[in-house]
Formats: structure tokens, sequence, C-alpha cells
């Protein structure tokens, strides 16, 4: 029977950079969260692997077949657990190059979906190892649940608590390079700021993320200015509780108390910046559920 799951989008409610390694890559500390916004992918059994990419945001995506991470991480799973094949599919409907997480969070939903299909499930510190050779933010999109980012994007600490928020994510279809950004920081290192205990709504998490920051969004905006007024409109949203930039850009959020005012929210955006990509949901508590497919259409 085919499996599918979602994908859910990845947001970084505070992201400092802490530091860089002698190799280059910097240190983070953020506060990693999932929404229930996302993209759908679905295994079947299948003698060889394959992977066929549908959904909205499908023209835009513009590594497939070799570079594509979904099957960049069955093929790797495959070597691991000395496996068959599999019949992917990606409903695609996060915007590319985004900073939510979009193709880290589909090839972590691949390596959950073969993890079952194939029936030879791998521990989870041999799953952790695959993600991490995928990519920074593979280790975390895999967890799919509240968590503590440190190191690279490998060290991870459950964030338990997590206060319910609606969510209205944003992008101005302006796709935006992470080594890009990287490369346009300025200034010094940031302070680890984790925080405990968890506040008890959504008011309160807003509150103390306030106090924090994305030390990427300056360098981020210099190279899409677009950034800078997105924010400014998200903040201007009835009942937005933060608006922030979410990872590298170009992709921000706000916050609000339940899914019914950022559903709401939602709604006066698109219909006052009918060029941007936008979505509202809710943050996730715990990991998306892995369900029997349905039937997919002949011809």
């Amino acid at each position: 029977m085919a499996l599918h799951t979602l994908a859910p989008a990845k947001v970084n409610l505070y992201l400092h950079v802490v530091g860089r390694r002698d190799d280059g890559y910097h240190l983070l500390d953020s506060l990693v969260v999932f929404a229930d916004i996302g993209d759908w992918v679905t295994a079947a059994p299948a003698p060889e692997l394959s992977l066929a990419v549908a959904g909205p945001e499908a023209m835009a995506l513009e590594a497939t077949g070799e570079d594509n991470l979904v099957i960049r991480a069955a093929r790797l799973m495959r070597v691991d657990m000395a496996a068959g094949g599999a019949a992917l599919t990606l409903q695609k409907c996060l915007p590319v190059s985004s900073g939510i997480g979009g193709g880290s969070s589909d090839a972590a939903a691949a390596l959950r979906l073969l993890d079952r299909l194939w029936r030879r499930p791998l521990d989870p510190d041999a799953l952790a190892v695959l993600a991490l050779q995928l990519g920074a933010d593979v280790p975390a999109c895999l967890a799919a649940r509240p968590v503590w980012v440190g190191g690279i994007g490998e060290a991870l600490t459950p964030a338990d608590g997590l206060p319910d928020a609606g969510i209205v994510l944003a992008n101005p279809r302006r796709p935006l390079s992470t080594p890009a950004v990287f490369r346009a920081r300025q200034g010094q290192f940031s302070a680890a700021a984790r925080f405990a205990p968890m506040p008890r709504d959504a008011a309160g998490l807003a509150a103390l993320l306030a106090e924090r920051r994305n030390d990427l969004t300056a360098a981020a905006a210099s190279l899409v200015p677009e950034i800078d007024r997105m924010l400014a409109v998200l903040a201007a949203l009835p009942g937005a509780l933060l608006a922030r930039m979410s990872g590298s850009g170009a992709s921000c959020f706000a916050l609000f108390a339940d899914r019914a005012g950022a559903v709401a929210a939602q709604r006066r955006l698109a219909a006052a910046e009918p060029g941007w990509w936008s979505m509202a949901g809710a943050l996730l508590q715990t990991p998306p559920a892995i369900a029997e497919a349905p039937p997919q259409p002949e011809g």
C-alpha cells in the first residue's frame, strides 16, 4: 500500500549566528518549529526508484532527477538498508529557495516514508546520520517537531511545551540563496538565547521572541529589498503578535493567537498582495502522521 505524509514548512522563530567553524560552516542557535502547511510526499512499492513532481509550485522547482533531495534521500537510504525500489511523488506547494525548509522537509519526509515502506526500520541515530548527509536542515526536518537547534543544524534538543499559535507564511516570490545570505552577513556573532520555561500562550511566546531576532535579516534584505516591506505588512495585519523572517529568507511569518486569526489575516493579505505567495495554518506540536495514500487515478 502506498504511504503519504506532509512535509511541513520549517520556521525559525528566532535565529542567532553564534560562531563559525574553521571549515566555514556557521554555528547557530535557533528555535525551530513546523507548521501544518507544506508539501506532500507519497511512496508506493515499485521495482525501481523514481520521482514524479506535481503541484502548484512544481514548475519553479529547478532541481529534479539527480539533484532533487527527495530522490537523493531515497538512494542514500536504499544503499544503507539494502532495500529495493519505490515510486515517489512530490506534491510541491511551498515556494523553492524560500527559507522554510521545503527541500529539506521533502527529503526528511521521504526518509520517514521509506523507513516504513521498506519495513526495515533504521534506529533514530542511523536515520539522523543519513539526514545530515543531505543538508544541515534535514535533521531538524526529520524530527518535524519543535526543537532547539545548535551546531550547524545537527544538534537537536526537544522544545517541549510549545503553546498553540496560528501562523501566516508569506514569500515575495524571489528565490534567495542561503550561501549568498551568509556571505552578505556582517557584524559580530550573537549569544545563544534559549529560554525556559516555555510560555503558556502565543502572546507570551511572541513577547519572548521579540527579545531575540533573526541575525540574517539585514543580509537577506540587502539582496531582496521586498523583505523589509513584507515584514511591515505582516506586522500590521489585525491580530499579528510578531512578524519575522524565517531562516535565510526570503519567506517571512506572522504569529497569531490561533488558527482562525491567522486564516482571517491571510485572506486580507492575499487580497492586498496577490503577487505574493501566502498561506495560513497553525504550529505543529508533533510530527505529521504517515497514512495510507488514496488510490491514484489511472491515465
